[in-house]
């Protein structure tokens, strides 16, 4: 009769057995749902491009953070690598700069279901940031479309416009764009203001715009 106990004892100090793999916190999927937005700080959109730098022959990718209301690219993240830590300092830049994490009500983050956001580095952070996560179906862009909308303006108003030939060179102009569409480009949606000055004033006295819904 075999000796189980034995067994186990001559194994562990052999050192053939192999650890219990620890079991990872599962978080559930929240889908976008439809939701009527009334102020900044609400909802952010996220989402991630790529750029080309022909004179190295690679890519670089964006990450921004946007609020809908507002439409302030509220942070960005520029890099030859865009990993789920690196969409995790995103968020939380974003709400430093909004001075956030002591508010009681925080914004919602939306995205797509790309594998930084679906990641377990993510959902855990913002699990501690004290953040709901939701994400989109797939194939449906439109229930991300501001953030959308800025990648084309980024595309069509930048990225397009230049030759890169250095990693360099494109941080710089992606960087000098986001300042301009946050500083100085204007908005029908929201009085043709910059979405720096509408955030700004409407902190004040509020702004009455059209409701938005998403």
């Amino acid at each position: 009769m075999i000796n189980k106990k034995k067994v186990y004892r001559l194994c562990h100090e052999l050192n053939i057995l192999r650890p219990q793999r620890k079991i990872q916190t599962k978080y559930p999927r929240k889908l976008a749902r439809n939701r009527i937005i009334t102020d900044s700080n609400q909802l952010f959109e996220t989402d991630i491009k790529y750029g080309y730098i022909t004179g190295e022959d690679r890519f670089f990718y964006i990450q921004s953070c946007l609020d809908v209301y507002d439409r302030s690219v509220v942070a960005f993240h520029i890099g030859l690598r865009c990993e789920a830590k690196d969409v995790v300092r995103t968020l939380q830049a974003a709400l430093l700069k909004r001075q956030l994490f002591e508010a009681v009500e925080k914004p919602v983050i939306r995205s797509d279901n790309g594998p930084q956001f679906i990641s377990h580095i993510f959902e855990k952070a913002c699990e501690t940031f004290g953040i709901e996560h939701e994400r989109i179906p797939p194939r449906t862009p439109n229930m991300n479309a501001h953030i959308e909308s800025f990648h084309r303006l980024l595309q069509d108003e930048c990225l397009a416009r230049y030759d890169f030939q250095t990693y360099a060179e494109a941080y710089e102009a992606v960087s000098e764009f986001i300042l301009f569409y946050n500083e100085r480009r204007i908005h029908s949606s929201i009085r043709d203001l910059s979405p720096t000055e509408f955030h700004a004033k409407n902190r004040i006295t509020p702004i009455p715009i059209k409701e938005v819904r998403v």
